[in-house]
Protein backbone atom coordinates (compact mmCIF):
# COMPACT_ATOMS: atom_id res chain seq x y z
CA UNK A 1 0.00 0.00 0.00
CA UNK A 2 1.33 3.42 -1.06
CA UNK A 3 -0.11 6.35 1.41
CA UNK A 4 0.11 9.83 0.31
CA UNK A 5 0.20 11.91 3.46
CA UNK A 6 -0.71 15.62 3.96
CA UNK A 7 0.28 17.77 7.22
CA UNK A 8 -2.45 19.17 9.41
CA UNK A 9 -5.48 17.83 10.06
CA UNK A 10 -6.90 15.10 8.54
CA UNK A 11 -10.41 15.45 7.16
CA UNK A 12 -10.94 13.36 3.99
CA UNK A 13 -9.14 9.75 3.24
CA UNK A 14 -9.23 8.59 -0.29
CA UNK A 15 -8.49 5.49 -1.18
CA UNK A 16 -7.89 3.61 -3.99
CA UNK A 17 -8.51 -0.17 -4.58
CA UNK A 18 -8.98 -3.47 -6.74
CA UNK A 19 -12.32 -5.68 -6.54
CA UNK A 20 -10.09 -8.39 -8.48
CA UNK A 21 -8.27 -8.85 -4.78
CA UNK A 22 -10.79 -7.78 -1.89
CA UNK A 23 -13.61 -6.23 -0.99
CA UNK A 24 -13.86 -2.60 -1.35
CA UNK A 25 -13.52 -0.60 2.01
CA UNK A 26 -16.01 0.88 3.86
CA UNK A 27 -16.54 4.92 2.67
CA UNK A 28 -19.18 6.93 2.50
CA UNK A 29 -18.90 7.01 -1.12
CA UNK A 30 -17.21 4.24 -3.27
CA UNK A 31 -16.95 4.95 -7.14
CA UNK A 32 -16.98 1.71 -9.33
CA UNK A 33 -14.89 2.65 -12.32
CA UNK A 34 -14.73 -0.86 -13.98
CA UNK A 35 -17.69 -0.77 -16.69
CA UNK A 36 -17.84 2.54 -17.67
CA UNK A 37 -14.65 4.10 -18.03
CA UNK A 38 -11.53 2.60 -20.90
CA UNK A 39 -8.53 0.28 -18.64
CA UNK A 40 -5.23 1.08 -19.14
CA UNK A 41 -4.80 -2.54 -18.95
CA UNK A 42 -6.29 -3.16 -22.33
CA UNK A 43 -2.56 -1.49 -23.49
CA UNK A 44 -0.03 -3.57 -23.55
CA UNK A 45 2.21 -0.47 -22.90
CA UNK A 46 0.45 0.56 -20.05
CA UNK A 47 -0.47 -2.30 -18.85
CA UNK A 48 2.54 -2.77 -16.08
CA UNK A 49 2.34 1.20 -15.60
CA UNK A 50 0.14 2.77 -12.70
CA UNK A 51 -2.07 5.79 -12.65
CA UNK A 52 0.77 7.72 -10.95
CA UNK A 53 2.63 7.35 -14.32
CA UNK A 54 1.88 10.09 -16.67
CA UNK A 55 0.57 8.30 -19.45
CA UNK A 56 -2.12 6.23 -17.65
CA UNK A 57 -2.88 9.18 -15.55
CA UNK A 58 -3.35 11.44 -19.27
CA UNK A 59 -5.51 8.12 -20.42
CA UNK A 60 -7.76 7.84 -17.64
CA UNK A 61 -8.56 11.86 -17.25
CA UNK A 62 -8.97 12.17 -20.58
CA UNK A 63 -11.58 9.32 -20.75
CA UNK A 64 -15.03 11.01 -21.43
CA UNK A 65 -17.41 11.12 -18.21
CA UNK A 66 -14.24 10.90 -15.58
CA UNK A 67 -13.33 14.50 -15.16
CA UNK A 68 -17.09 15.01 -14.14
CA UNK A 69 -16.58 11.91 -11.59
CA UNK A 70 -14.10 13.49 -10.09
CA UNK A 71 -15.83 16.72 -9.92
CA UNK A 72 -18.49 15.45 -8.19
CA UNK A 73 -16.62 13.49 -5.60
CA UNK A 74 -14.55 16.83 -4.93
CA UNK A 75 -18.23 18.15 -4.13
CA UNK A 76 -19.49 15.12 -2.49
CA UNK A 77 -16.62 15.32 -0.10
CA UNK A 78 -16.59 19.22 0.83
CA UNK A 79 -20.08 19.03 1.27
CA UNK A 80 -20.73 16.29 4.11
CA UNK A 81 -17.55 18.29 5.59
CA UNK A 82 -19.80 21.47 5.73
CA UNK A 83 -23.06 19.89 5.93
CA UNK A 84 -23.14 16.61 8.04
CA UNK A 85 -20.12 15.80 9.65
CA UNK A 86 -20.12 16.71 13.21
CA UNK A 87 -17.16 18.11 15.67
CA UNK A 88 -16.82 14.35 17.05
CA UNK A 89 -16.69 12.41 13.91
CA UNK A 90 -15.19 14.80 10.98
CA UNK A 91 -13.90 12.19 8.75
CA UNK A 92 -15.33 11.55 5.22
CA UNK A 93 -14.01 8.35 3.17
CA UNK A 94 -14.25 8.51 -0.78
CA UNK A 95 -13.24 4.57 -1.99
CA UNK A 96 -12.32 3.89 -5.62
CA UNK A 97 -12.14 0.94 -7.39
CA UNK A 98 -11.47 -0.68 -10.66
CA UNK A 99 -10.32 -4.75 -10.89
CA UNK A 100 -6.73 -4.41 -10.07
CA UNK A 101 -6.41 -1.13 -8.17
CA UNK A 102 -3.36 0.10 -10.53
CA UNK A 103 -4.84 1.84 -13.02
CA UNK A 104 -8.26 4.15 -12.92
CA UNK A 105 -8.66 4.05 -9.59
CA UNK A 106 -5.33 5.03 -8.35
CA UNK A 107 -5.70 7.95 -11.26
CA UNK A 108 -9.13 8.85 -9.78
CA UNK A 109 -8.06 8.85 -6.26
CA UNK A 110 -5.28 10.84 -6.74
CA UNK A 111 -7.34 13.47 -8.31
CA UNK A 112 -9.94 13.78 -6.48
CA UNK A 113 -7.33 14.12 -3.21
CA UNK A 114 -5.49 16.53 -5.04
CA UNK A 115 -9.05 18.70 -5.66
CA UNK A 116 -10.07 18.41 -2.08
CA UNK A 117 -6.67 19.61 -0.69
CA UNK A 118 -7.15 22.54 -3.08
CA UNK A 119 -10.59 23.31 -1.19
CA UNK A 120 -8.35 23.30 1.77
CA UNK A 121 -9.08 20.16 3.34
CA UNK A 122 -6.47 17.83 5.32
CA UNK A 123 -7.12 14.26 3.03
CA UNK A 124 -4.64 11.12 3.10
CA UNK A 125 -4.53 9.29 -0.04
CA UNK A 126 -4.21 5.84 -0.10
CA UNK A 127 -3.55 3.40 -2.99
CA UNK A 128 -4.38 -0.09 -1.22
CA UNK A 129 -3.80 -2.60 -4.05
CA UNK A 130 -0.63 -0.68 -6.24
CA UNK A 131 1.61 -2.92 -5.39
CA UNK A 132 -0.04 -6.17 -6.38
CA UNK A 133 0.79 -8.07 -8.99
CA UNK A 134 -0.99 -7.09 -12.26
CA UNK A 135 -4.42 -9.40 -12.61
CA UNK A 136 -4.85 -11.11 -15.61
CA UNK A 137 -6.62 -10.70 -18.38
CA UNK A 138 -9.53 -13.11 -17.68
CA UNK A 139 -9.71 -11.87 -14.41
CA UNK A 140 -10.69 -8.14 -15.69
CA UNK A 141 -12.82 -9.97 -18.46
CA UNK A 142 -15.05 -11.74 -15.12
CA UNK A 143 -15.39 -8.07 -13.43
CA UNK A 144 -16.07 -6.08 -16.19
CA UNK A 145 -12.80 -4.14 -16.48
CA UNK A 146 -12.20 -4.88 -20.42
CA UNK A 147 -13.51 -1.68 -21.68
Amino acid sequence: MVKDLTAGLVQAVVISFGYGHDPAPQADMTIDARRHFRNPHADPAMRTMTGLDAPVRAHVLATPGVPNVIKHAIRFGRDLLDDVANDRFRLVTIAVGCVGGRHRSVAMATEIGAGLRALGIGTDIEHRDIDHDILPSQTHARHGGTR
